[in-house]
This record gives C-alpha cells, sequence and structure tokens, in this order.
C-alpha cells in the first residue's frame, strides 16, 4: 500500500474511535511497554499527544518514566521539519500552538545525540518497522541526529499494514511498536 493510501485509510480510522476507547487502548499501550527491555536506559523521548487527532494518549507513559526518575525529554516545533528537545522539570511550562500540540516554553534543550529511547507518533506501520506519520517529515530528520542505536518504539491502535510500498532511503524503520493486542519487534540485531 502506498503512504498516501496508508494516511487516508488511518485518520478514517483513527477519526472512528471513541474518547473511552482512546483512554482504554492508551492504558494497554502503556502496560506492554512496561514489558519492553528498555528501562536500563536514561534519557527518553516522548511525543506530547494531539488530542484533536485522536493519537495515542501518552500521558500514562509520561507517568511511568516519571515514576522511574527517567529524564523525559519532549518536542517542541522550531522550524521547517525541525524539533528542538527539552528536558522535562517541574517548571517547565507549556502551550498549545495551532496545530493542537502541547509544546514546552521554557525547558533545557537536550542534544538528540543524548537520547537512548524514542516514542514514536505514527498513523500506521508495517512488518518490517517501516512508518507512516502525518508526512511532514519531523522525525524522520530527527532521527538522523541520533546515535546509531537509539531505540525507536512506535505507538499504534492498530495492528501493521502487510507493506507500505513506498518506502525510501530517507524513511527510518522503528525497532518496535506497541499496539493494545501486541508489541511488534523488529531489527532484533541492535536490540538491547
Amino acid at each position: 500500500m502506498l503512504k498516501r493510501d496508508v494516511r487516508i485509510k488511518y485518520k478514517k480510522l483513527r477519526a472512528a474511535i471513541s474518547a473511552d476507547l482512546i483512554s482504554l487502548e492508551s492504558i494497554a499501550i502503556a502496560n506492554a511497554a512496561l514489558r519492553l527491555p528498555i528501562w536500563n536506559h536514561t534519557y527518553y523521548h516522548i511525543f506530547l499527544p494531539i488530542t484533536n487527532k485522536k493519537e495515542v494518549d501518552t500521558l500514562m507513559l509520561l507517568s511511568i518514566l516519571q515514576g522511574k526518575d527517567k529524564h523525559v525529554v519532549v518536542p517542541k516545533i522550531i522550524g521547517k521539519n525541525t524539533l528542538e528537545h527539552q528536558l522535562l522539570s517541574d517548571n517547565t511550562k507549556f502551550e498549545i500552538t495551532n496545530w493542537g500540540i502541547s509544546e514546552p516554553t521554557n525547558g533545557i534543550v537536550i542534544q538528540p545525540a543524548l537520547l537512548d529511547v524514542i516514542f514514536v507518533p505514527l498513523l500506521a506501520f508495517d512488518r518490517k518497522g517501516n512508518r507512516v506519520g502525518y508526512g511532514k517529515g519531523f522525525y524522520d530528520a530527527f532521527f538522523k541526529n541520533c546515535k546509531k542505536d537509539i531505540l525507536k518504539i512506535g505507538v499504534s491502535f492498530f495492528e501493521a499494514e502487510e507493506e507500505i510500498t513506498d518506502i525510501t532511503d530517507d524513511d527510518v524503520a522503528l525497532d518496535y511498536c506497541i499496539t493494545p493486542e501486541k508489541t511488534y519487534r523488529f531489527k532484533g540485531d541492535n536490540l538491547h
């Protein structure tokens, strides 16, 4: 399936999800994350959900990270296809952008090379770990500035597509993807 067709399909599927189901399935995803061998790291990057796009609610994952005393880093859009990454602290203030994204306004900037684990937003993914987002390229550009062995973990309400056929060299595959029903593991040679 082509990326454009994947986007159309999964935007429709997501639009049909109720708020109650988002909450229940987001909790299931967070609980499944606890079973992954990823908790011996220090710096974890997590996106905050765009609620009007019915993204996975990552606030439970955020609570888990804080409960484990991890350094939590959140993204901020600072330009075309460019993210800045800010350390979350008790003093971090947030504002909602025009895109409906909650972003930090006063955090300490963390370089991508320090990050160990990234929880990645997506619309869909395939059995090889290829992901489709909204098509702006923020995360693919971000991954290029991370260390080679960074763990990339997608979260999705839906199971894997068989294949996304128009993947390019600029697309970066996931290491894991967690759904409410299953955890997928890709590229086993670089996992910790």
